[in-house]
């Protein structure tokens, strides 16, 4: 019996684990590109988007699609060990959107966006959540 919960358990992190594939940015033209998607199912309060290839972009935005979702926060993780944390503490209707945010410091190299969020109480449907970021090209410091 404890061999069967543990296999269960096991799965289960693997699922979860496994699911959040990395985000593979390839074009660097300038512009507005989409990092990265996640599911939010409501089942935990924090998510995330890890961010590999041309990964450098001076503003993030956040779109929201299937369902609405209580945004709280978002921590940037930036590949030279910074954060820039961003408050955002409303809900984001379906469809909807954040405001553009600018990247502290110029475009620079994420390395993963990490989402705190609550759920809503009116829908238990999944809500899509769309990463997208704008490459200026501009060289920084």
């Amino acid at each position: 019996m404890k061999k069967i919960l543990f296999a269960l358990l096991i799965t289960a992190f693997c699922t979860k684990t496994f699911a959040q594939q990395p985000a593979v940015v390839i074009n660097d033209k300038e512009g507005w590109h989409k990092i990265g998607t996640t599911t939010v199912d409501f089942q935990a309060e924090t998510d995330e988007i890890i961010v590999i290839g041309a990964d450098r972009f001076a503003f993030i935005k956040i779109k929201i699609e299937d369902a609405p979702v209580n945004l709280v926060s978002f921590d940037i993780y930036f590949e030279n060990g910074e954060k820039q944390n961003v408050t955002i503490g409303k809900e984001i209707k379906n469809p909807g959107e954040t405001r553009v945010v600018q990247i502290n410091g110029g475009e620079r190299r994420i390395k993963k966006v990490v989402f705190l969020y609550k759920t809503v109480a009116s829908s238990m449907d999944k809500a899509k959540v769309e990463l997208w970021g704008l490459k200026t090209n501009t060289k920084t410091k």
